[in-house]
């Protein structure tokens, strides 16, 4: 990609997209475009080609979707599916309309089957049944990988999918209603600090694996994929290629945040799919690996989380950055 070619990323207030632009810009690309949702509806066709037409970048990477942890994916099932198929028809059709050739699709690992051999490779898609909890979500993104594949094959586009596995990082969302694991533990470990206690309660068993991805490295793998004018087309996996249980991540996150309490499981919630790690050979054959550790990320997330709170890490944070 030239330096001022004009890049637009979709999503650029959220976990990944926030990312992809810090990675940008450090890469020293000057013309990024981004629109708020108060300026730009994704799910509206009529707004989202206007916008298309008016600005013609040349390079697009969509990370917008509506996304949330297992209890959002499964009480707001319609939402899920509704939006997030709207969101990447209209902006891929639109898009193509205006003749943009490389376009980059953020996916998820839940596209895969549930029980699916592990560690999981890109060719396992659509060979079994998806986990229930978060199925309408990975039909959409389902559907918007054979949306850029069908474009591809139609009209010669150069439009890439990724899936990342569990991603974690600053402008996560701790909600606790609608949050991912990891941000989730970070909370509730820095709040039971906070009031004294000696508990952490974690959803589950705590027995599931689970791999995570530190977000400036998701980010990294995208920018890497577009700069390669040699990929056309295709399913790549993000990941780390290790995981952990998620009892051994409340752990890792009760050392960062220095709670010295126990773990207590609460089995009434659901574990979710057993085990979810990627096969990520075909990216890393092409050069690219994760480079950040998963304590020190969860340290860096947790630096995050304070400054949100507005306070400033203590030294037992400081010093774990550094791992």
């Amino acid at each position: 990609m030239d330096k001022d070619c004009k890049i637009y990323v979709a999503g650029h207030r959220g976990l990944v997209g926030s990312a992809i632009v810090r990675n940008l810009q450090r890469r020293g690309y000057r013309n990024i475009v981004t629109r708020s949702r108060a300026d730009l509806d994704l799910t509206k066709q009529a707004d989202v080609e206007y916008f298309f037409a008016a600005e013609r970048p040349d390079y697009v990477f969509l990370a917008a979707a509506k996304v949330g942890g297992i209890h959002a994916n499964n009480t707001q099932r319609a939402d899920f599916i509704y939006q997030n198929l709207v969101i990447e028809t209209n902006v891929v059709q639109a898009a193509r309309n205006v003749g943009v050739d490389r376009l980059l699709f953020l996916g998820s690992s839940c596209i895969y089957p549930r029980d699916c051999p592990q560690p999981i490779r890109e060719e396992y898609l659509l060979t079994g049944p998806l986990e229930p909890t978060n199925e309408p979500y990975a039909i959409a993104k389902i559907a918007g990988i054979k949306l850029c594949e069908s474009f591809n094959h139609q009209f010669g586009t150069r439009y890439v999918s990724v899936m990342p596995t569990n991603l974690y990082g600053p402008n996560d969302n701790y909600d606790l209603a609608n949050s991912h694991v990891l941000p989730a533990l970070i909370r509730k470990a820095h709040e039971a600090k906070a009031r004294g206690e000696r508990v952490l309660p974690v959803w589950g068993s705590g027995r599931p694996r689970r791999e995570f991805l530190y977000v400036d490295d998701m980010a990294d793998a995208c920018v890497f994929l577009m700069e390669r004018e040699d990929i056309v087309d295709g399913l790549y996996n993000v990941g780390v290629g290790e995981d952990v249980t998620i009892a051994e991540l409340a752990t890792l996150v009760m050392e960062v945040v220095g709670f010295d309490g126990v773990l207590e499981f609460d089995t009434s919630k659901a574990d979710g799919t057993p085990r979810k790690l990627l096969d990520v050979e075909r990216l890393s054959s092409l050069g690219w690996r994760a480079g950040t550790s998963l304590k020190e990320g969860i340290a860096q997330a947790y630096a995050d989380f304070l400054t949100k709170l507005e306070i400033g890490p203590g030294p037992e944070v400081r010093s774990s950055m550094r791992l």
